[in-house]
């Protein structure tokens, strides 16, 4: 068994599933034969309207019933039996299904400690899928660090050596080298602070979510439309979940969807952080084929949100994100 899922223990199953039948037997029975007897009758009257010369001392017409002598008692008496019955049935069967439903969802409902249990599952999956996307990320920041940035700060360590051991002697290759390590420098300053933004986008603290989104909708690959309605304070990790979410979303735009334009609404409703990202591109996204998708999937979910995605093929796409901010 996946950890994650939940299984019902077998004595509490069958407990509920004898409860059930009961129940079915208790209210079940009664209200379905009301509903055939209804239905029963509605189908019957006409047969009976059209039949009342076979049987003509027979009455038969299930509420207004009296002998049929002729075509015009048959067709108005079976008329109003219709109407009535048809009244019956719309004010009466809707209020009968809904206190069956009730009773039945009563009865199969899960407990105050099975909502716990399920929910402790639910929480201990999203905390396996948080240390393992942790430990991802430092292995990330970890190979970004020592084959990058290590290596360049090593090269221009290098470089100053020789120059120091040059400069006496050999000015001018002292000078090269120099030159050469400044480069060098400014090429390990700009790796590192790419890698500093994949942890914190510094233009998070800088603008804030709505000025970090509007410019990263402008740097996208595909026309985008951005709306960004109040936000009011929203938690750091809030910030940077949706962020990440958007500039995900817009980088599959621009690589996979074929798409012309893109739309960006982000809103706070309630408690609630929401994001949608949108395109008209070909479709056919799937979390299950996506890397991406899934990492911000994971991420949604290591704050207790949700990510729901709609991209039938041929499109259109939509991404929604739900991040509480409570």
């Amino acid at each position: 068994m996946q950890l994650g899922q939940s299984v019902e223990p077998r004595p509490r199953a069958a407990r509920r599933n004898l409860v059930w039948l009961l129940t079915q037997v208790v209210t079940g029975l009664p209200a379905g034969a009301v509903a055939l007897v209804f239905l029963g009758s509605l189908l019957l009257t006409p047969l009976i309207t059209v039949l009342w010369w076979a049987f003509p001392t027979a009455p038969w017409l299930p509420v207004f019933s009296v002998r049929i002598t002729d075509w015009g008692t048959a067709l108005s008496l079976g008329l109003l039996n219709l109407v009535v019955l048809a009244g019956l049935a719309t004010i009466g069967l809707p209020p009968l299904a809904r206190a069956h439903a009730r009773c039945c969802l009563a009865v199969l409902a899960p407990s105050p400690a099975e909502r716990l249990a399920e929910r402790v599952t639910e929480l201990t999956r999203t905390r396996t899928d948080v240390l393992q996307a942790h430990s991802a990320e430092l292995r990330r920041i970890e190979r970004d660090l020592h084959d990058g940035t290590q290596a360049r700060l090593v090269a221009i360590a290098m470089r100053l050596a020789v120059a120091g051991e040059s400069l006496s002697g050999d000015p001018e290759t002292a000078a090269v080298l120099v030159r050469q390590a400044q480069a060098e420098t400014e090429d390990a300053m700009t790796e590192l602070r790419s890698v500093i933004r994949t942890i914190y986008p510094p233009v998070l603290a800088d603008l804030g979510l709505s000025g970090a989104l509007s410019t990263l909708t402008a740097r996208a690959g595909v026309p985008t439309r951005i709306d960004i309605g109040p936000l009011d304070e929203i938690p750091a990790a809030v910030e940077a979940v949706a962020y990440f979410a958007v500039a995900e979303a817009l980088a599959n735009i621009a690589r996979h969807s074929r798409a012309t334009q893109a739309s960006v609404r982000v809103a706070r409703d309630g408690a609630m952080l929401c994001a949608e990202i949108a395109d008209d591109g070909t479709g056919g996204a799937d979390t299950a084929r996506g890397s991406g998708l899934d990492g911000m999937r994971r991420r949604a979910a290591a704050l207790d949100g949700t990510m729901k995605i709609s991209s039938p093929p041929g499109g259109p796409t939509v991404i929604t994100l739900e991040l509480p901010c409570a």
